[in-house]
């Protein structure tokens, strides 16, 4: 029987491509944990553009792997839904999370506020003219959650 013989740089190379390893599972661990954070629903009414629309009433969905699904419609009886699907990101340092629509790549970019809030923001990243409070959406809370945090 032939015994294989490991050189002192080979052992150190496996050692480090292990610590690799680990280090590179463990970064794309906490990149879906850091997804997992602002997954959820956003709800909210939003400034409308035109003259004779009161508002807008939105819902934003930041779904698994990075997909989003918006739905809009004009406060007014009978009107409409809109539905607008993509991918999202954010930037950590920024605290932006940019949307990318499939169908005409339109971009949104909303400024995450806290935990449960985001604050629609200009194409460009700007903050949108006017009062701030008429452009955030607030972040659903889930009642079973609610139940655990206040023992009921």
């Amino acid at each position: 029987m032939k015994t294989l013989t490991i050189s002192l740089k080979q052992k150190l190379t496996l050692i480090l491509l292990s610590v690799l390893i680990v280090s590179i599972n463990s970064a794309m661990a906490k990149s879906d944990d850091e997804s997992q954070e602002f997954r959820g629903v956003y709800y909210g009414v939003l400034p409308c553009k035109d003259k004779g629309c009161p508002a807008i009433k939105a819902t934003l969905s930041l779904k698994n792997r990075q997909n989003y699904l918006l739905v809009t419609q004009k406060a007014k009886s009978s009107s409409r839904e809109y539905y607008e699907k993509g991918k999202y990101s954010w930037d950590d340092e920024s605290g932006i999370v940019t949307l990318v629509a499939r169908k005409d790549s339109i971009i949104r970019k909303f400024r995450i506020k806290n935990e449960a809030a985001l604050i629609m923001l200009s194409p460009e990243g700007k903050p949108m003219t006017g009062e701030q409070r008429q452009y955030t959406l607030a972040k659903r809370v889930d009642e079973d959650s609610l139940r655990e945090v206040h023992g009921h």
